[in-house]
Parts: C-alpha cells; structure tokens; sequence
C-alpha cells in the first residue's frame, strides 16, 4: 500500500501536467523503490509480476534532465544497453519534505507551500463540561437511579464531552528568523483558515502582534500581504521576554492561553535579560495546557540549547522540536494533539 503523502502527490501531479503523463507522474511519486518500480510496472501493463525479473532492478530508465514530467519517452521503455546515466530517482515531493526551508529555490518553495496546505491539519481538544452517555468512564448515577426504577440491575455510564482546545501562535520575525518567517507564517495561515474560531496567531519581535484577522484571508498571499503590512517590525530587532511578557499579562490572561496549546516560534535569541523571558514562559506555562517550543536550528546534529534565551525557558517548556523542514512541521502537528483538561 503506497502512504497517504505519496497518493496525495500523485492527484496533484495529475493535476497539474495531465493525464498524458500518467505513467511518469504515478512512477515518479508512488515508487520509492525498484521493488516498487517492479510492482507498478506489472499493475500499469496489466500482467501479474514476474516472480524472478531478468537483469537487475537497479537498472531504471533516467528520465531526460530538461523535464521528469514532460519527457516523450514511452511508458516501458526498455534502457539503452550500457548507459551510465542509469539511476534510480525518488519522488521530488518525499525529498523536498526533508530540505531546509531556508535553501529551498524559488520552485521548491512553491511546492513547499503546498505540502505546508495540506500539513496544517490538527484538531486539539479538551473535556468539556457537558457529558454525554459511553460504554466507559463514571457511572452516571442520575441515569442510573432513574434505570433501576424502570428494570433489571444497570450501570450507566457518562463521561465529559470533548471541546476544541485553543491554539495560539507565537511567531518570531526578527531578522535571525526571516528565513523560515514566510512558511512559518503559510503554515499559521493554513491553521487559521482550518479552524479560524479556534486559532489564534501573533508576531513576535520588538513588539507583539495580532494576525489572526489578516491570516482569515481565504487567499494565501493576500493573507501575507495583509499580515506584512500588519507587523511593524518585520527582519527587525528582538525583545522576546518584553513581546512573550506583553501576551501573557493582556490576551494570555483574559483568556488567549488559558487551557490552550501555545507554540513560540523562535530560535531563542534574546537581546535582553535571559532571565526575564524565563520569568515570562514559566507564567504562561502556569496558564497554558502545553507549551511547545519550535526551534529551527534543533533538528540540526550537534544542535544543543546554548542560546541565552533558549536555555531560560527550557525548563518552562514541554518540548523543544524542529521546525526547519516540512517533515518537522508534520512530526510538530502530531505533537499538538493533546486531551487532557
């Protein structure tokens, strides 16, 4: 069974080229293998796979360099015999989830940011107040009483309904981060527009910001547009500890972080006292269900949280995770799935 990300690749691509390129379009983001390459070869003609193949499976036909989906080359070619330009070459879109966001070309970003689209999926919730009947959890002694007046010996049983859990964006734009700000930003923007009443997002650097409103902009670069336009301090300077002090003491206590998933976006670098923004991240983690720390330097061998800023608020935080690839942008929305009150 081919995954979920490559099958999503495959529609796209069809989309994009046509179905003239099908069998290029499926071999180049459905197989990831020359096992792979086999299989599909046997499924596209039609003919059950060959339990012993002739020649070696490495030996796959390399589309010419100019285009991978535009080539004319007829599906099953056979390969020129002694060509050293033979290689195997894996799905464009399984390689550019691993890249850098920050050395990706001005087409890998364009893909990047589809990838981003369909990444930023993510549903937190938290028990309720309300309950609702399960097979499971506390007796419902109401219901209960009311049943064993009616019949025979029951145990009925309710627990809390579950309730969407606020999510809240911290953004840094200060200058160390501009190369990761714009997907970073895309990827709050597909967050808002998934769940725009749940999700709020604000821009961290000399001063704090609200973007939530300009990021409910169905249209992604209009959202940016908005959002630029919106932050004052853009590749500018960093306050952390005063931008993360001034959310926790206005919207974090009126009800912004109160129970709610809080992920700063921030390579830790912190122009002022290091201890002020520890002060800072220990009471909105008093607030906060979950504080997530996203670093884009923490994927990186041999990366360790020396920064003055990142160290302070190490002990305040629940995890500090990579944010650098769209990889890591996937493994962080697995993180963010969290239930408990």
């Amino acid at each position: 069974m081919y995954s979920l990300d490559r099958r999503l690749s495959c529609l796209a691509a069809l989309d994009a080229v046509g179905p003239e390129h099908a069998y290029w379009v499926g071999r180049l983001t459905l197989c990831g293998s020359p096992e792979d390459i086999a299989r599909y070869d046997a499924a596209w003609h039609g003919r059950p796979r060959d339990p012993a193949p002739k020649g070696t499976p490495w030996q796959v036909r390399r589309l010419p360099e100019r285009s991978l989906l535009r080539s004319t080359m007829p599906p099953g070619a056979p390969a020129a015999e002694g060509d050293p330009a033979l290689a195997v070459r894996a799905s464009g879109a399984e390689v550019l989830r691993h890249r850098d966001l920050a050395t990706l070309s001005a087409v890998e970003r364009h893909e990047a940011r589809r990838l981003i689209e369909l990444t930023a999926r993510v549903h937190p919730m938290r028990p309720g107040r309300r309950h609702t009947p399960s097979a499971r959890g506390a007796v419902d002694r109401r219901r209960t009483v009311r049943a064993l007046l009616r019949g025979p010996d029951v145990l009925l049983r309710h627990e809390r309904r579950p309730r969407p859990r606020r999510l809240v964006l911290l953004v840094d734009v200060s200058g160390s981060m501009s190369p990761y700000a714009d997907a970073l930003l895309r990827f709050a923007h597909a967050l808002v527009r998934h769940r725009p009443r749940w999700t709020l997002v604000y821009s961290l650097g000399t001063r704090l910001t609200p973007l939530a409103a300009a990021l409910r902009t169905r249209d992604p670069e209009a959202a940016l547009r908005a959002a630029g336009q919106a932050i004052p301090d853009w590749r500018g300077g960093t306050r952390l500890a005063d931008t993360l002090r001034a959310f926790v003491r206005g919207d974090g206590h009126r009800g912004a972080a109160r129970r709610a998933v809080v992920v700063v976006f921030s390579d830790g670098w912190e122009t002022g006292d290091p201890q002020r923004l520890g002060d800072a991240a220990a009471h909105l983690r008093r607030l906060a269900a979950r504080v997530l720390w996203v670093s884009p330097h923490a994927g990186r061998p041999g990366f360790a949280p020396s920064a003055g800023g990142l160290a302070a608020v190490m002990p305040h935080v629940d995890a500090l995770v990579a944010g650098h690839t769209i990889a890591a942008l996937e493994a962080l929305v697995q993180n963010l799935e969290v239930r408990r009150a």
